[in-house]
């Protein structure tokens, strides 16, 4: 009883390796991506805030707070942290299955 136990076990660490290394290398993608696209979405935030905030004093109130959505949308605060939360939940996954499996 006890050896098939243990076989079970070491054919689920088994299993479960190739899941938890692609778990990790996709977080470490991930996490890599929004390094290297924050300061882009940085700037492209910042312009279209400036352009916002012309476009609600001088022409159309309606499109100036439009622009200005769509600046903070773009900001790091906006889409890029949510996908930061998405890719954390993902790592958290991975962390879970580990224990489970390895203890």
């Amino acid at each position: 009883m006890r050896a098939v136990l243990f076989v079970l076990k070491l054919g689920l660490k088994i299993l479960a390796a190739p899941l938890v290394l692609a778990l990790m290398l996709f977080t470490w993608v991930c996490f890599g991506l929004l390094y290297a696209s924050s300061f882009i979405f940085g700037l492209a935030s910042a312009v279209v805030a400036l352009l916002g905030i012309a476009v609600l004093v001088t022409y159309s109130p309606q499109n100036g707070l439009i622009l200005l959505v769509i600046a903070f949308l773009v900001s790091p605060l906006g889409l890029p942290m949510a996908a930061a939360w998405l890719v954390g939940k993902v790592q958290d996954l991975r962390y879970a299955i580990q224990d489970a499996v390895y203890g």
